[in-house]
């Protein structure tokens, strides 16, 4: 099969995923043909490195009718017109989480690429159930688990940041820090879990890092259909067990465990340990399945990208409102951090 061809945009964070495109797992399906950034030296340097065209500007590497893809890895704020100008430019468009900060945004630019035929895929969600999530959810039905009633997660590294005007510093661009960089996996992972959320309430505080936005947080979210999750995310923690995601997910008859304790079957840090626990109070709980697992949710599912790409409907693909459905809790994160109170969810399908 021949590799389709893309080009980067964004050499900041896009810098990794050159590496994934040059000698990790995207190089099996897509060609690095060009990278661009508005910083002239990286982007010559980063194209020299690899032997790829450099740009400086996006309309011009829109121009190249060679590179039918787009990888797009600039800040969230404003990409919903970023990815508007590629996909009418006749592009696909790879990118990553959180896709915008304006939900209305969101959902406008993804219905009109839907409309032109174009492909835009994130890391998170991803298009496809990652195996993480469908394991729980094929345990559910497996040993009739019954309704979600619960969950807790946690995210935490240790990161010696300073402030340097970027968005990371505005708590407007980057609202209740560790959340919004690293616990949008996880409000992700709840929204395909649990579906719409209806309020949320946050708690923040910062320790250690030089910026001036939060660097320790903690998000509750109450669903539509009752469940509660709490979700964890710091900038403070070195214990070296970091970016592990750990999951405790409650049904009505058991629970299911990814990556949480500190015990680990496996070596890579990437691989994904999980758990169920069923049982009473007579018998007491006991663990009944396991999983080791090689990929999780938050992975680029370059498989699933070059599929799309080429025509293919994937099964069960996210939707649109699944997408915006994060954003949304984001958004009334924002309030409740703003006001200390409890902040309502609104519906994605909303006129703002």
């Amino acid at each position: 099969m021949n590799r389709i061809r893309i080009g980067i945009v964004g050499l900041n964070f896009g810098r990794h995923i050159v590496t994934a495109l040059m000698t990790g797992p995207g190089k099996e399906f897509f060609e690095l043909a060009a990278v661009c950034d508005l910083d002239v030296d990286k982007a010559r340097q980063v194209a020299a490195d690899n032997g790829v065209k450099a740009y400086t500007g996006l309309d011009d590497l829109l121009k190249d009718s060679t590179i039918p893809t787009i990888g797009l890895f600039t800040g969230p704020v404003g990409r919903a017109k970023l990815v508007r100008t590629i996909v009418n430019a006749g592009k696909h468009v790879l990118t990553t989480k959180p896709f915008e900060l304006d939900p209305v945004a969101a959902l406008a630019v993804l219905n009109e690429a839907r409309g032109l035929k174009r492909v835009i895929h994130l890391n998170s969600p991803g298009p496809l159930w990652p195996p993480d999530l469908a394991q729980a959810n094929t345990w559910r039905k497996q040993f009739d688990l019954g309704r979600p009633v619960a969950c807790q997660m946690s995210v935490w590294v240790r990161y010696h940041e300073q402030a340097n005007n970027s968005w990371y510093d505005n708590p407007a661009l980057c609202p209740v820090a560790p959340v919004f960089r690293l616990g949008i996996y996880l409000i992700n992972d709840l929204v395909r879990l649990f579906g719409e959320a209806e309020r949320v309430q946050v708690m923040s505080s910062r320790l250690f890092t030089g910026r001036p936005t939060p660097d320790n947080a903690q998000l509750g979210i109450q669903f539509k259909n009752g469940a509660i999750a709490t979700i964890f995310a710091s900038f403070c923690i070195e214990d070296g067990d970091i970016y592990q995601n750990a999951m405790t997910l409650n049904f009505d008859k058991g629970t299911v465990y990814r990556n949480a304790g500190p015990y680990r079957r496996g070596t890579n840090r990437r691989a994904v340990d999980m758990a169920l626990v069923m049982g009473n109070a007579e018998t007491g709980g006991k663990v009944v399945a396991e999983a080791d697992l090689q990929h999780a949710s938050g992975d680029y599912q370059w498989d699933a990208f070059s599929r799309a790409v080429r025509g293919e409907t994937l099964p069960d693909e996210v939707t649109p409102e699944q997408i915006v459905a994060g954003l949304r809790v984001i958004e009334a994160m924002t309030v409740a951090d703003r006001t200390g109170g409890t902040a309502v969810v609104k519906p994605v399908i909303s006129a703002g």
